[in-house]
């Protein structure tokens, strides 16, 4: 049974904060702002896919920091399927400090298994300089409730904002693993139109992480919560027309996670002292394993490594293993 996300976008439309990346509508997608009986029809719609197990999902806004009334509408549509067993449960994204004990009660009250909380950073200057209008220890108390009162805990960091760097990048990946968190999305950061990063952009205060910088960085980071056995479930924005249309720089690309997982086939073999390896990989991480037009096979054989490559389909598709010597000779 193939597990899925039924998302529904709620707009910027609670939030407080206009933080220095944030442009919703692009995000999104989406202009308006969807009524109950959008929620009930884009879950009936998603439910005629057979062989699914579906969550549905609030995302786009601060869904704890919309009009209450709005917010409960929105549940109790989503909710009867819930209590029927259609949907396994309920998923929103909000802010860290628009979590306290009455809105995680009435979450529980309406079917919600898991939330996600936007921490982008856990250094509280890189969080200032990006109108975050919170704290790191906002989103350590937060993330406590949410594990005590038995929700599925999912946490998002952003890389490469503007006044973080690659070390406090890495320091926001560990002070996340510590709070032990279910999931994880990594977005690094990309300059949309009409933002207060853009404007920095503009004046040259602020330089983005290059496409590079950003497959790196992140190629550490993933490999980091995975040791820890935390699931990373998103790896940079959704790509679409109006993204790109609005996109000024950034470490975005449309194969993003599949350029990551590549760098950390790579990195794996070139923690190995050089010389000659047979390399088993799943044939579906073949293309992951050389690397677009073969940059992996070429870095190889640059540092000084020869490898032959067999396929183990018992293996992941972001598995290898290595062995010593070259089989077909």
């Amino acid at each position: 049974m193939k597990k899925g996300n039924i998302s529904i976008f709620v707009p910027h439309i609670g939030c407080p904060h206009k933080c220095s990346f944030c442009n919703q509508n692009t995000i999104t997608g989406q202009q308006g702002a969807p009524t109950p009986k959008d929620v009930e029809r884009t879950i009936k719609t998603a439910l005629q896919k057979p062989d699914y197990e579906f969550e549905a999902a609030f995302f786009g806004g601060s869904f704890t920091a919309i009009d209450r009334d709005y917010m409960l509408s929105l549940l109790k549509a989503a909710y009867p399927f819930v209590k029927s067993g259609q949907v396994k449960g309920i998923r929103c994204s909000t802010r860290p400090d628009f979590i306290d004990d009455e809105v995680l009660g009435v979450l529980k009250a309406y079917g919600v298994t898991a939330i996600e909380l936007g921490a982008q950073s856990m250094d509280d200057g890189v969080l200032k300089k990006n109108l975050r209008g919170h704290t790191a220890a906002d989103v350590k108390n937060a993330s406590s409730m949410i594990k005590e009162r038995g929700f599925e805990l999912g946490l998002q960091m952003m890389t490469g904002l503007y006044g973080s760097s690659r070390e406090l990048d890495i320091y926001t990946a560990r002070e996340l693993i510590a709070l032990r968190p279910d999931t994880v999305r990594i977005y690094p950061t990309v300059i949309l139109k009409n933002t207060y990063l853009a404007r920095l952009y503009e004046s040259k205060d602020y330089i983005p992480d290059s496409l590079e910088e950003t497959v790196s960085l992140c190629a550490m980071l993933v490999e980091e919560f995975e040791k820890n056995g935390i699931k990373v479930i998103r790896l940079g924005l959704h790509s679409s027309e109006e993204l790109k249309e609005n996109m000024l720089a950034g470490g975005f690309h449309d194969s993003l996670g599949e350029m990551v997982q590549s760098r950390i086939m790579l990195n794996k073999i070139l923690s190995r002292q050089k010389g000659d390896y047979t390399v088993y990989i799943n044939e579906k991480s073949l293309s992951k394993l050389k690397g677009n037009k073969k940059s992996n096979i070429t870095a190889l054989e640059n540092a000084g490594y020869k490898i032959d490559i067999l396929f183990d389909n018992s293996l992941k598709s972001n598995e290898l293993r290595l062995e010593n010597g070259i089989k077909n000779s």
